[in-house]
């Protein structure tokens, strides 16, 4: 979507609410400066110090001129979320939480691969979708996050890895909208963030190594190949309507043809005619892992270019499901492959810390009231309710 222009004047006036740098955009960085009297060129430059190199003291930007060092001190800050923990997975991850503008708390896990470190960013505090496998969406819901929340995120993340000092190595190599929050419900402030993430002169990921997961926000999903052409995971977890509706709500709106259709679209509209979409299913012991499921998911995505990620159900405190078992895992994964899919198994990664596929929760001050009935259903049942204190 085109930048929403800053107003501009012809002299410079100290701003009483300082304009947070953070989250703009090269373009919107420009219209910033012109406000300022600057020429545009400074965008770039603001942009370098932020993401590249790390840099938040206007004093230590030394290309820029004293002056507008001092218009910066008066009308601009670069403030990032803050870090209220993080903790270290026996397998390598690690996890952060984050709080922000509010007091609410959001999750953000970094996994380490042998070819790639992949970050999971929030995009939401809380869930406004309420997917009934899923830890985040029992949080209930706050707000969006903004532009600068969402790409403060990868900056702790790099600032974490020594990622700015000169010629380090890139630990983050992948990002993917798959934390907490429903990326296509957030859609401008996310799509702001990605193509950040993606800009040559701020972190310079590749358009394939940065990927969007949606459960299902068709009208949102039909929109973004306007603006972007980032991977696409679509989290289907079922492969009919009537177990869907069970299992991710959204589905009561959009139903699972109008959703793969908008995948399918999506992916036609990439540049290339190599892209492929990333399927998402959560496998929950006797509930999707049947053989019959396996073929309707066969079924419905023949369509679809695409390659599947089966994920073993990841159980957090009161949850009604299991996990899957080894032997129906290998069954749903060995009928797919038959049918000629290509299919990998999420390795479970810092279940030690909650830290797992669904499992992110954070400190969310609910709007929904959905986190105290969730906790009253505990306190029902006798179940620890640590995870939502």
């Amino acid at each position: 979507m085109p930048d929403s222009a800053l107003n501009t004047a012809e002299q410079f006036t100290p701003q009483s609410v300082k304009t947070n740098l953070l989250g703009l955009s090269v373009s919107k960085l420009g219209d910033f400066f012109e406000q300022l009297g600057e020429k545009r060129f400074r965008a770039t430059q603001m942009v370098k110090w932020i993401h590249q190199m790390g840099e938040c003291d206007f004093d230590q930007m030394t290309n820029l001129s004293k002056s507008l060092r001092e218009k910066l001190h008066e009308s601009a800050e670069i403030c990032l979320p803050e870090v209220v923990s993080c903790q270290d997975s026996t397998d390598g991850t690690r996890k952060w939480l984050i709080k922000v503008e509010g007091g609410s708390c959001i999750e953000m896990v970094y996994i380490p691969e042998k070819d790639r470190g992949t970050l999971c960013v929030s995009s939401q505090i809380g869930c406004a979708l309420d997917c009934s496998f899923c830890a985040t969406g029992k949080q209930g819901f706050n707000r969006d996050l903004n532009t600068a929340e969402i790409i403060g995120q990868l900056w702790i993340a790099a600032q974490s890895f020594d990622q700015f000092a000169a010629k380090a190595p890139r630990r983050v190599s992948n990002v993917v909208m798959m934390g907490m929050g429903e990326p296509l419900m957030n859609f401008n402030n996310v799509v702001d963030a990605m193509n950040l993430m993606m800009e040559d002169n701020a972190y310079g990921l590749s358009k394939r190594r940065v990927t969007l997961s949606t459960a299902g926000v068709v009208p949102a999903l039909d929109q973004l190949a306007g603006v972007t052409d980032v991977s696409l995971a679509i989290s289907l977890h079922a492969p009919n309507d009537e177990l869907r509706n069970e299992l991710v709500p959204i589905n009561r709106k959009y139903n699972l043809k109008q959703f793969v259709e908008s995948a399918k679209n999506y992916i036609e509209k990439m540049p290339d005619n190599r892209r492929k979409a990333t399927v998402e299913y959560t496998l929950m012991d006797q509930v999707n892992d049947r053989s019959v499921h396996a073929r309707e998911l066969a079924v419905l995505l023949k369509e679809l270019p695409c390659k599947i990620n089966l994920i073993p159900f990841n159980p957090f405190p009161g949850s009604d499901y299991k996990r899957v078992t080894n032997t129906a895992l290998n069954r749903f994964r060995d009928i797919l492959q038959g049918e000629g899919y290509t299919v990998t198994v999420r390795t479970t990664r810092g279940d030690d810390i909650a830290a797992a596929c669904g499992q992110l929760a954070g400190e969310v001050n609910d709007r929904t009231k959905r986190q105290q009935r969730y906790k009253n259903k505990l306190a029902a049942e006798e179940v620890p309710v640590k995870m939502l204190d």
